[in-house]
């Protein structure tokens, strides 16, 4: 029998409409099942879908589970902040001062900054050193000389991400990625923006090797970014990135260190607001 939910589209890591990374939210989505979930997150096309539901945790605000078009991820970062928002502007009120989100991965945690939005950093699954064969397969893939890459390392929370650095901003816009060389690596390059006209402190693209695409801005890439770059003396305490410049948008992510807890935030738009019918 087919039911009717709360539907929002909200663009997310953007000061204006359609600058950021979209993100589609069912919210009171308990009675879906895993298939209906699925079978809508391909339906909408976009990186992620998200459904909000009642939480299990006792100390949780809300449940959410995140889709790709092609699988379940246990945490992602826009749509964290997206939830989030969806959920707010729903009545949610937390039960403490940050709000409680319970996720595949956990607890995370998300602070909110007048109208901004933020999210802990969840612990890395993986990180460490990058092995020889597989930055031979990522310099290919990027369409690089190796000594091109300045650094990299393992830094993955959910969704599987390495990340390389490069020299220059420049050099960051120039890559045209072979998809079929890097064999489903899922790809997060990063390099300083310096000179006069930078807008922010690092360029950053985020390559998604299992959906053959590029991500508009990322969450969880620049969580990780952040864990790797602060602790090794390559990024302050507090920065800002840009992200989906080659694809026409303009996505800012303000990241922050206070204690040895890292914040990742941005702003989030509503863009549509209604029902959908599953």
């Amino acid at each position: 029998m087919p039911q009717t939910f709360k539907f929002q589209q909200v663009d997310v890591f953007s000061s204006a409409a359609t600058e950021g990374n979209p993100l589609a939210v069912v919210t009171g989505a308990d009675d879906l099942s895993d298939a209906q979930m699925a079978a809508f997150a391909r339906w909408t096309n976009l990186s992620e879908t998200t459904f909000l539901l009642s939480p299990k945790h006792p100390d949780a605000d809300y449940r959410v589970r995140i889709f790709t078009t092609t699988r379940e991820l246990p945490f992602a970062g826009h749509p964290t902040l997206g939830s989030c928002f969806v959920w707010l502007d729903n009545g949610g009120i937390a039960k403490a001062d940050e709000v409680i989100q319970e996720c595949g991965a956990g607890l995370v945690r998300i602070r909110r900054d007048g109208s901004r939005l933020a999210f802990a950093a969840p612990p890395l699954l993986r990180s460490g050193p990058v092995e020889h064969d597989i930055l031979q397969r990522l310099a290919t893939g990027l369409g690089v000389k190796p000594e091109q890459i300045v650094g990299s390392q393992w830094a993955d929370n959910g969704p599987g991400w390495v990340a390389v650095m490069l020299a220059s901003r420049e050099e960051v816009l120039a890559i045209r990625p072979d998809y079929v060389a890097l064999k489903g690596l899922n790809v997060g390059i990063v390099a300083p923006w310096t000179g006069p006209d930078a807008e922010a402190d690092f360029e950053v693209r985020a390559l998604t090797g299992d959906l053959n695409a590029e991500d508009p801005v990322t969450g969880s890439l620049n969580a990780t970014l952040a864990q790797w770059m602060i602790p090794a003396g390559l990024a302050p305490r507090k920065y800002t990135a840009r992200q989906g410049t080659v694809l026409g948008h303009r996505g800012r992510v303000s990241v922050e260190q206070i204690g040895e807890r890292i914040w990742v935030g941005g702003d989030v738009q509503k863009c549509v607001s209604g029902s959908v019918t599953l």
